[in-house]
Formats: C-alpha cells, sequence, structure tokens
C-alpha cells in the first residue's frame, strides 16, 4: 500500500515507503490439541464398532454307523425360503404317511421364538433361573465356567426339541443367522442344518400355490 510522504529537506515531493518484510511464524499449538482429539475419537470408535462373532458348535466329522433315531414328537423343523419366508412344521415328513401342516412365521418374537420357547421352556427355566443366581451371588465367576455349566444344562436336557433348519433354493445366508440366533436366545440345546428333501419341496410349493383365505 503506497502512501505520501513530506521530505524535511525543501520541497515537497512524492514517493513510495516499502513495508517491512517479516518472517512467515504459525502457531501450531491448537493443531496439536486437534491431533489429540482425533486420535481420541479414532480409538474410541474402533473400540466401539467390533464385530460381534456367535459361536456356533459344529459336531466332530466322525462316520456314525448307527445314529440315534429322533422322537418326531420333539422334532421341529424349520424351512427357510426366498423372500424372507420362513416356515416350520411339527414331527417328520415320511413317504407313505400323511404329510404334517407347513405353517407360515416370521422372525419376530411372536414368531420362531415364541414357538421355540413354548417347546423349550423347561431348559430355558432352568439357565435363565442359573444366571439369575450368579448375578444374585455377584461372585466373579469365569466366563469360561459358566459357560460350561450352561452347557452341561444342556447335556443333561432330556425333554426339549429337536430343531432341524433347511433351506430352500435362493435363501439368504443372513435368514440361517437369524434362525440360530433365536435358538441362542431361547436355549435350545439340539439343532442341526439339514439339506431339503423332496416330501418338503412339495410340501413348501403346495402352501405357496394354496389359495389365499
Amino acid at each position: 500500500m503506497s502512501e505520501i510522504i513530506a521530505n524535511e529537506g525543501g520541497g515537497k515531493r512524492k514517493g513510495k515507503r516499502r513495508a517491512k518484510k517479516h518472517s512467515t511464524h504459525i502457531d501450531m499449538t491448537p493443531m496439536v490439541d486437534l491431533a489429540c482429539l482425533l486420535l481420541t475419537f479414532f480409538m474410541l470408535t474402533t473400540a466401539f464398532s467390533k464385530p460381534k462373532v456367535m459361536e456356533i458348535v459344529l459336531p466332530e466329522k466322525k462316520e456314525i454307523k448307527d445314529p440315534p433315531k429322533l422322537d418326531k414328537d420333539k422334532v421341529i423343523t424349520v424351512i427357510l425360503d426366498e423372500k424372507d419366508k420362513v416356515y416350520y412344521y411339527l414331527g417328520l415328513a415320511e413317504t407313505g404317511k400323511p404329510l404334517p401342516i407347513l405353517v407360515e412365521t416370521n422372525f419376530s418374537k411372536d414368531g420362531l421364538r415364541k414357538l421355540f420357547l413354548n417347546r423349550n421352556k423347561a431348559l430355558f427355566t432352568n439357565i435363565t433361573t442359573f444366571n439369575e443366581a450368579v448375578l444374585k451371588e455377584k461372585k466373579n465367576i469365569p466366563a469360561d465356567t459358566l459357560k460350561k455349566q450352561i452347557r452341561a444344562l444342556k447335556k443333561a436336557d432330556k425333554v426339549g426339541p429337536f430343531v432341524m433348519i433347511k433351506a430352500a433354493e435362493n435363501v439368504k445366508y443372513g435368514n440361517i443367522v437369524d434362525v440360530i440366533d433365536e435358538l441362542e436366545i431361547t436355549n435350545v440345546a439340539r439343532y442341526a442344518i439339514v439339506d431339503i428333501n423332496l416330501l418338503e419341496k412339495k410340501m413348501l410349493e403346495e402352501k405357496k400355490n394354496a389359495p389365499k383365505k
């Protein structure tokens, strides 16, 4: 920016005075505080967003010569279909015998969860009572010990259902996980993922093509 100055030695004349050049200095202290805040934020959000893993205990691959016979009165077969459809029937579908009734349900608390709770009420009550007793005593029991005792309760159960999970074509993997999640919530001790058979495919097609009431 230019300005007019007077020369004390004589007449007035116009001139320019050069601006003084200062060295550039940037205060980085606020940036250090900001970096610490961002680092703390990312560390916390990373810890909170850890993926949850569901433990699924699968049987060992052993050849069984004489597989145990299933009590058909305790069997629940869940059939998954495309578009998040889920059905179930009680008992077994056997050739030459009347086919069981296929019932449509859903993944809500009034669907599969209610079905599993009604059929697994005794074991669910025992495990719930055990957990409440542990919380009441307020003892620091290792998590592995608790899981071991709950597994023992499940192994000793003789009246709970045996759930078979079967999936038709184009079923989302997430639907299978949803069913297993409901089984874990209701403490069902015995379940398996099995291939759907021809009779069940026929039952599914008849159910889907049946006129709606």
